[in-house]
């Protein structure tokens, strides 16, 4: 790591600290164990800073896979307090594997719209990727529908990753939720008919092949737009990203699909009050928008800025539906992928 990013990065932590008016030391003394699945260095700043404003050790672990699994394992014994990760579809496993707690927060409650946590506080949204177009930039096309994906003018012209991967079956049961089974059939296959190659690849893949003139639309998260534009990603993802448009499509009647990362505190928290305290201060003002720029994420808190690259991308209606409701049709939505052979 470069001295600079040192530098920057103290200089955040910080900053705050500082802003949330908290000494060192002031609240807690004892020590907290993060189970998470998100890459460490996304999330050091905000631990630090927390140890900073709390006096409140975070031990960290990284878990890539099965995080259910091994606090299942662990029993009434693990010393998990917050468990974190990414994917409504893995926050509400959590919840129906009996391995969170409810919490009574009104800090977490007035900072997290409803349909985004849980409803009796076993999980909560900590940032949000939303669903978008990405789209070729001599397009004449400022406004856009899921639905429209299956219009049969875009025979041909649409990219997309595999039907089967979370990005994906999320979309597809936000899909199911506002229009039924029988209608998300005939638009996955209103969709695979539309496609201008095999379902396949990630969300930069297709940008790439937008550029290259594969496909004319397709779909792909927020964030990897960041990722690309910033330069992060290296020289030819940052061609990919300026090669195109985007736009926040909406559902008919509704608005902009989100998934999210989120947080829960563990079953067995040992450290209970001060794993409540860690949630609370990464919905803070200050932590939102270093949590925002780690990873081009939107802010979950409202009036907090998302990083300069995604609030070009245009004003976020988040959907309304409840993604407790969304992650209940995700079974089905897979199922349905399959058998339209999206994939194939």
């Amino acid at each position: 790591m470069m001295p600079t990013t040192l530098l920057r990065r103290g200089i955040q932590i910080a900053l705050l600290a500082g802003s949330l008016g908290v000494s060192s030391g002031a609240a807690f003394s004892q020590e907290i164990n993060l189970y998470t699945t998100r890459e460490p260095g996304l999330i050091k700043t905000l631990i630090d800073a927390f140890t900073q404003a709390k006096g409140v050790k975070v031990n960290t672990i990284f878990v890539k896979d099965g995080l259910a699994e091994r606090v299942e394992a662990e029993g009434d014994k693990s010393p998990a307090d917050v468990l974190m990760t990414v994917d409504i579809g893995n926050l509400i496993d959590l919840v129906d594997k009996k391995l969170t707690q409810p919490v009574k927060s009104s800090l977490l409650d007035s900072a997290i719209p409803a349909n985004l946590r849980g409803a009796n506080g076993e999980w909560f949204t900590l940032s949000m990727r939303a669903r978008v177009l990405y789209a070729a930039k001599d397009l004449d096309l400022t406004a856009f529908t899921y639905e429209d994906l299956a219009d049969p003018k875009w025979k041909g012209k649409v990219c997309i990753r595999s039907g089967q991967h979370p990005y994906n079956t999320a979309m597809i049961a936000a899909y199911l939720a506002h229009h039924g089974a029988a209608k998300t059939e005939t638009w996955l296959k209103g969709l695979k008919a539309n496609l201008a190659r095999k379902a396949g690849g990630g969300d930069r893949e297709v940008a790439r092949d937008i550029l290259g003139g594969i496909c004319e639309i397709g779909v792909g998260n927020s964030y990897y737009v960041g990722l690309m534009r910033s330069g992060n990603g290296g020289p030819d993802q940052k061609k990919w990203g300026e090669a195109i448009k985007v736009v926040l499509p909406t559902f008919e009647g509704g608005g902009t699909q989100v998934n999210v990362s989120g947080a829960a505190v563990a079953r067995n928290a040992p450290n209970k009050a001060a794993a409540i305290s860690f949630l609370e201060f990464l919905v803070s003002d200050a932590a939102q928008k270093i949590y925002a720029e780690a990873n081009y994420e939107y802010p979950v808190k409202a009036g907090v800025a998302a990083d300069p690259l995604i609030a070009a991308l245009g004003n976020l209606k988040v959907d309304n539906l409840n993604l407790t409701e969304i992650a209940k049709n995700r079974k089905e939505a897979s199922l349905l992928a399959e058998k339209v052979g999206f994939d194939n």
